[in-house]
């Protein structure tokens, strides 16, 4: 038989013009009559993390042996968005069986065909093993990575084709904008929204209903809605898969938003380093049109949006509303103050709503499934107040020293410990646990005894962090916080617009402190002075980076302040990775095999082979780059520190 190859653009001038929510209605029955409901389906990750591992190649090969096997009547291959198990991509789940099969290769696609989609066979290299219990795991929901999260927000997208606007029609896709339109007006959905206690997902956790009420009733003559899509918290990335696997989703809550305030005109306020969601928010949104579902007269309505992409420069600021703002207007990405807000005068001085990208994916469900739905879920009460609560669930990028990374989504209100080693499954290497950071760049650390902690936006601040967009980063015993603390420094120093003063010149200072201690050099006036600055920077900038840029100093300090005094009292570094502060010996289990000095760059080691009580390091020679003590397999490389050196 002949296979079609697949196509991944579509021609707009095919897609179905949709004149009424009745058209739509009807245009989907089609779509899920035609589909057979014996057919199984292959979800196949083609995320930005899977693509290092060669998904898209992945996917061909599986279509090419689904047709050589003439299965293509019996199997659907569906290339989809982040499955959020990153680290083990490339990832596939065969559905209905829920079989997830991951570190899949191209070579792997014949098997994975003639035995599991022909036969029904488990291929049991291609499952997971839980590295905690040792045991394999078959389904989806038997990982404890999966099985202990509630996706909301990211099933979807692991359902459908991004690049195919039918997929979302078929699972009841723009069914909330339709009963918007045709049941609902502004006010009566701004209320739903307050209701449901939705709160913004970029950080601030301001409730999202109150702002669309503020910037409905402001006055001006044009609203603007606008994405913010500009992640930049280093290893975060909830946005980037949701835009790229399921940009429908933002572009209906966009449209609802706009609904609800009375404006006309959208923007999605993109980073420029994420080409893939670039590409499939733009595909969607030229699908979108074409189909009468975004532009003018909107499903036949008297009610006109659009939206346009706009891709940002990769400053960490622009995050912030008014420097975002006026980076949109083509000026500098500076932040001003607050005392006009952006809903009353944002973008060229009109009232202007602002979300990010997992608030506004949050929309079109509320709207759907209902506020009681959505009250049910997470902490609090808002029922009297819409700051009362932290409500739905909460994409979170789970990285750093644990054996599971990857995107997770809870419930608010899961503790730290369920989603550090529930579903992160503890630390790796066996090593302890000895902090994590929530809230990006400007988040704080907490100490293991926050592990019952809720993570909500209430708690989270009363720990002396906070919730931000979502960034967490486990750390485990062999991590310097003093070390953290200057990591995080340095990122914002770089990041800061240098508008304020304080900031500019503070947070560089605070940086060269802490490099102080990190170096060696540092003494008691060095805390002192830290715990000045970090209060002087706090108080005198004008936007949120700087307002929270001593988040991971004051926390480490509060928390670890036997860490600092250490390397300042003893020369101890007891994660042992400030360099000034170490060095590297050869101890009595060498056993003269050479390794070491054969890969030591530096010609630091000197020895006769076969003779291990020979072999010394040379301190001057040394730069302490770690390649010897990587290298060495019989863990005869110390690492000394403090006294020990």
């Amino acid at each position: 038989m002949s296979c079609s190859p697949e196509h991944t653009s579509i021609d707009l001038s095919k897609l179905k013009l949709l004149n009424s929510g009745g058209d739509l209605a009807e245009y989907r029955a089609k779509l899920q009559g035609d589909k057979n409901p014996d057919r199984k389906i292959v979800s196949v990750c083609t995320g930005t993390g899977c693509k290092a591992y060669k998904c898209d190649s992945l996917a061909e090969a599986l279509r090419d042996e689904v047709c050589k096997a003439g299965l293509e009547e019996k199997v659907e291959i569906v290339a989809t968005g982040c499955h959020g198990f990153c680290e083990r991509g490339a990832l596939m789940v065969i559905y209905p069986e829920e079989i997830l099969y991951q570190k899949v290769k191209s070579e792997n696609a014949a098997d994975i065909v003639a035995k599991t989609l022909a036969k029904g066979e488990v291929i049991e290299e291609l499952l997971f093993v839980d590295p905690v219990s040792g045991k394999k795991c078959t389904k989806e929901n038997d990982i404890p990575f999966y099985k202990h999260q509630q996706q909301e927000l990211m099933h979807g997208g692991r359902m459908l084709d991004p690049r195919k606007i039918d997929d979302y029609i078929a699972r009841d896709g723009y069914s909330a904008l339709v009963k918007v339109l045709g049941e609902m007006k502004g006010d009566e959905v701004i209320d739903q929204i307050t209701k449901s206690g939705l709160r913004g997902r970029g950080g601030g956790g301001f409730p999202t209903g109150v702002k669309w009420r503020t910037c409905k009733d402001a006055p001006g003559e044009q609203r603007y809605v606008i994405c913010n899509a500009d992640e930049g918290d280093p290893g975060a990335y909830m946005d980037r898969s949701l835009l790229e696997g399921n940009p429908h989703l933002i572009i209906e809550g966009m449209i609802i938003g706009a609904f609800a305030i009375g404006s006309s005109q959208g923007y999605v306020y993109v980073r420029n380093e994420y080409p893939l969601a670039v590409s499939n928010l733009t595909t969607a949104l030229e699908q979108a049109r074409a189909m009468g579902l975004l532009g003018k007269s909107i499903l036949g309505s008297d009610f006109s949006f659009d939206i346009k992409v706009v891709r940002g420069g990769g400053a960490f600021v622009c995050g912030e509303s008014t420097a975002l703002m006026a980076s949109l207007e083509g000026y500098v990405g500076e932040p001003r103050a607050k005392h006009i807000h952006t809903v009353e005068q944002g973008l060229y001085d009109q009232p202007s709503n602002l979300n990010n990208v997992e608030t506004w994916a949050n929309v079109p469900l509320i709207i759907n499934k209902g506020v009681d739905w959505f009250t049910g879920i997470g902490t609090g009460d808002v029922s009297k107040n819409p700051w009362g609560g932290s409500k739905g669930t909460k994409i979170f990028s789970l990285v750093g020293k644990v054996n599971n990374t990857g995107l997770v989504e809870v419930p608010m209100g899961a503790t730290l410990r369920q989603i550090i080693f529930d579903i992160g499954g503890g630390i790796r290497d066996g090593k302890k646990f000895k902090g994590v950071q929530t809230g990006g760049p400007s988040g704080g650390c907490l100490p293991e005894k926050f592990l019952d902690q809720p993570v909500d936006f209430d708690e989270l601040t009363k720990a002396g962090s906070m919730m931000g967009s979502g960034g967490m980063i486990v750390m485990d015993e062999d991590t310097c916080m003093v070390d953290f603390a200057r990591y995080f420094l340095n990122f914002l120093r770089d990041e800061s617009c240098g508008k304020c003063t304080t900031c500019r010149e503070g947070l560089k200072r605070m940086w060269e402190l802490t490099n102080d201690i990190c170096e060696g050099r540092g003494t008691q006036k060095h805390i002192e002075k830290l715990e000045s600055l970090a209060k002087v920077v706090m108080d005198g900038s004008l936007c949120a980076l700087g307002q929270t840029a001593a988040n991971p100093v004051l926390s480490t300090l509060k928390y670890y302040r036997e860490e600092y005094e250490g390397h300042i009292e003893r020369g101890e570094c007891i994660g042992r990775v400030c360099k000034p502060l170490i060095s590297f010996h050869i101890t009595a289990e060498c056993n003269g095999c050479n390794l070491c000095a054969l890969n030591c760059p530096y010609d630091a080691i000197s020895g006769e082979k076969k003779k291990g009580d020979t072999y010394k390091i040379d301190q001057d020679k040394c730069t302490k780059c770690r390649i010897c003590y990587q290298s060495c397999k019989f863990d005869a490389i110390d690492i000394r520190t403090g006294t020990q050196g």
